[in-house]
């Protein structure tokens, strides 16, 4: 629970951000969770009274702290999409719970933020296509199934094919790498697909979910990449999409690691990568 604001505190502190780049997100209306989430979910998680199989299978314990925080990144999610329309890039510092079905949480995921802004920023006329990009190590198997019926929004997951979930969705497209990859095959297979989704989706928006947790050192992820790698590999997504035309809204995803410094370090490539990206297009 800590990275989030010492993620903040080291872009600050190594100059990677200025204070007059931060935006503080308030919580998004009960409504607009409810454009994803079941009501009657929504108010148990909010006012803790979900049962405890549905809070076992969440993986966190409940707090009224934690209900503020996950709805404040939530409402980050859907202020960052909204900077990228009008920036063209914009980076949250948490977000990328894509394991949170309509009526249930998982896999420390409890609203999934990158549907809830799609459907926000959909109801609120600002975008149409969305091209939803998920680099987490893990499949996005809620957002995959909360889409999968939506021809406006085309979900793609590039995963780790012998992880958790146990149990996949089916995206709009989906890439499993065998265990224990490295840098150059990663990347090497992502430029296989990104500029050909780009290019076909046609998006109005990109999310892209950053998770760090494909480096080698991740407790949960079975792949191994560098911290060469992940910068490469968020510097070429990035740089794809802005060359291209199309405003990309950044979220960190998953990361989990023995040493908090060098796992902050590992989320903080998704914005060093975005500070370079930005600067080059002048944007």
């Amino acid at each position: 629970m800590p990275k989030f604001r010492l993620l903040r505190d080291r872009l600050l502190h190594d100059g990677v951000i200025t204070p007059g780049q931060i935006y503080q997100p308030g919580e998004p209306l009960q409504t607009w969770l409810e454009l994803v989430h079941q009501t009657a979910y929504v108010n148990a998680y909010r006012q803790g009274t979900l049962d405890a199989k549905a809070q076992r299978r969440i993986g966190l314990p409940w707090s009224a702290a934690l209900v503020k925080r996950t709805c404040t990144a939530v409402g980050g999610t859907i202020l960052t999409a909204k900077l990228a329309l009008e920036h063209g890039l914009a980076c949250n510092t948490a977000g990328g719970t894509h394991h949170a079905f309509p009526d249930y949480g998982s896999g420390f995921c409890i609203f999934n933020d990158l549907a809830i802004a799609t459907r926000v920023l959909q109801a609120q006329g600002r975008v149409n296509r969305v091209l939803i990009l998920d680099l987490d190590v893990h499949q996005g198997d809620g957002t995959a199934w909360i889409f999968r019926d939506d021809s406006s929004v085309f979900t793609f997951s590039m995963h780790c094919q012998e992880n958790f979930p146990a149990r996949k969705q089916s995206s709009d497209l989906d890439v499993p790498l065998a265990l224990g990859m490295e840098d150059d095959a990663y990347l090497n297979c992502l430029a296989r697909y990104v500029p050909d989704l780009l290019a076909q989706v046609k998006p109005d928006l990109v999310f892209y979910d950053a998770g760090a947790d494909p480096h080698k050192d991740d407790l949960l992820g079975k792949l191994a990449l560098t911290n060469t790698g992940i910068y490469q590999r968020d510097r070429f997504v990035l740089d794809s999409c802005v060359q291209a035309g199309y405003p990309v809204a950044c979220v960190i995803g998953g990361g989990y690691g023995q040493s908090m410094e060098d796992l902050i370090f590992r989320h903080s490539l998704l914005h060093r990568a975005a500070v370079e990206v930005y600067q080059a297009h002048r944007l």
